[in-house]
């Protein structure tokens, strides 16, 4: 018989982390253990707050009931539907316990330390000049694919500093990706998308504001950059509504996050959907510690696509669960000589 119970963890950042949400300081996660046989399984619940369906009130009262009746829940996942971040835990816990309590849910030969995956180096909002010198660390690192954010500084500057990269490195050289986060008005938008498309970025994410479906659906008919869908993706659930959503806005890529967007099952749906409808999709990491950046990275290994996934960002905190998972380069290894800290 399963038993549960969970446990509750801040993680620190090593410095104030910007986001479309903020400045962050702090993270709180909470992990799920589900014990059987003298072996345990771990998941990793992290809803962020201001950007997950799901409230920190929710989540620990809806984790008491997890744990009462572990069965019932693991028996009926989409019990937890409209809770993804502790649906992903419940669903990577059970996963770690059936394959022997490892933190090895999915064993492949990522796990054997065999093969990495190639992953985009992120560039964090920030003032300019600390943006140059980030990238310029990721490239003396051997990224090949830049990750930025934009749309929190002016544009002209952000537009300056991208096409810098770009004269210095060709599209062939270094593969540019740019997140908006909603942060483009529906008026502007479609010029600065012609004017980012000229410095042959790879794509661009959430150009405007979720929830507008139909200015979206226009922005991906007629631009000339591809545009991938995050946060239009939060709190589509279900299938009949994630059909309705493509078949509307019809985008070039979806980013999927499994505490975001439905958990591990849920994100298995939508790149069936994708895939029947030639979108093309990338996995991305959420602020995870190492628990839940593990779980997502293992899957994401399973999906055999060489694109570069937005994994890795387990080094940003000063706390952070000891890990086998290590940056070689610009791919995410898993070490297995080393262990886990829980």
């Amino acid at each position: 018989m399963i038993k549960a119970h969970y446990q509750k963890y801040e993680l620190h950042f090593k410095q104030p982390a910007g986001t479309s949400r903020g400045v962050l300081k702090t993270r709180t996660v909470w992990y799920l253990f589900l014990e059987e046989n003298g072996l345990t399984g771990l998941g990793e619940c992290a809803p962020l707050p201001g950007l997950s369906i799901e409230t920190s009130e929710q989540i620990e009262e809806q984790l008491e009931k997890v744990c009462n009746d572990p069965q019932t829940f693991i028996n009926k996942i989409d019990l937890l539907q409209d809770l993804p971040s502790l649906k992903f835990a419940l669903e990577s816990a059970l996963l770690d316990l059936q394959n022997g309590g490892k933190r090895e849910p999915f064993p492949t030969s990522f796990t054997r330390g065999e093969s990495g995956i190639p992953i985009n180096g992120l560039i964090w909002m920030n003032e300019i000049e600390n943006m140059q010198g980030q990238i310029k660390e990721k490239l003396a690192a051997g990224f090949r694919c830049i990750k930025l954010k934009i749309g929190a500084k002016d544009f002209e500057q952000e537009l300056a500093l991208l096409k810098a990269v770009r004269e210095r490195f060709s599209s062939d050289e270094i593969i540019l990706r740019v997140d908006a986060n909603g942060a483009f008005d529906n008026y502007s938008a479609p010029d600065k998308l012609k004017l980012l498309a000229g410095l042959q970025l790879h794509s661009i994410e959430q150009p405007i504001r979720a929830g507008q479906w139909t200015e979206m659906a226009e922005l991906c008919k007629t631009t000339p950059l591809p545009i991938a869908l995050d946060e239009e993706l939060i709190g589509i659930n279900n299938r009949e509504d994630k059909i309705q959503l493509l078949d509307t806005i019809c985008p070039q890529f979806l980013v999927l996050k499994p505490s975001l967007h439905g958990g591990i099952s849920g994100c298995d749906e939508w790149i069936k959907l994708a895939n029947e409808r030639s979108i093309g999709w990338w996995i991305t990491s959420y602020l995870e510690s190492n628990i839940g950046l593990n779980a997502i990275a293992q899957w994401a290994f399973t999906k055999n696509t060489t694109m570069h996934q937005g994994l890795g960002t387990g080094q940003l905190f000063t706390n952070n669960i000891e890990s086998p998972l290590e940056i070689r380069g610009e791919k995410l290894w898993f070490n297995p000589s080393k262990s886990f800290g829980m």
